[in-house]
């Protein structure tokens, strides 16, 4: 059976360019609704951003949130993608 974070990184692998899902729809779809701040801290610690598209998960507020590279990069790549206007 997988851990949590393998289950998360699965999750967030299918979520398609053009599309996001929030912290806590992450955790939903994992296993555990509530442990969308687990999510967050498991996208910071993301080694492959290839495989893995942290930049695809955002706040449940509509904010893109954090990224590694920073916010603005964030929101640069959804933009590039069509997820954000």
């Amino acid at each position: 059976m997988k851990d949590f974070t393998e289950r998360v990184c699965d999750v967030v692998a299918r979520i398609p360019k053009g599309s996001t899902l929030t912290y806590k729809e992450v955790a939903r779809r994992a296993g555990r609704p509530n442990a969308y701040r687990a999510v967050g801290n498991i996208m910071h610690r993301n080694p492959d951003t290839k495989r893995v598209p942290c930049h695809r998960v955002v706040r449940s507020d509509g904010d893109p949130g954090g990224y590694a590279r920073g916010r603005r990069a964030k929101v640069a790549i959804l933009k590039s993608e069509g997820a954000l206007r």
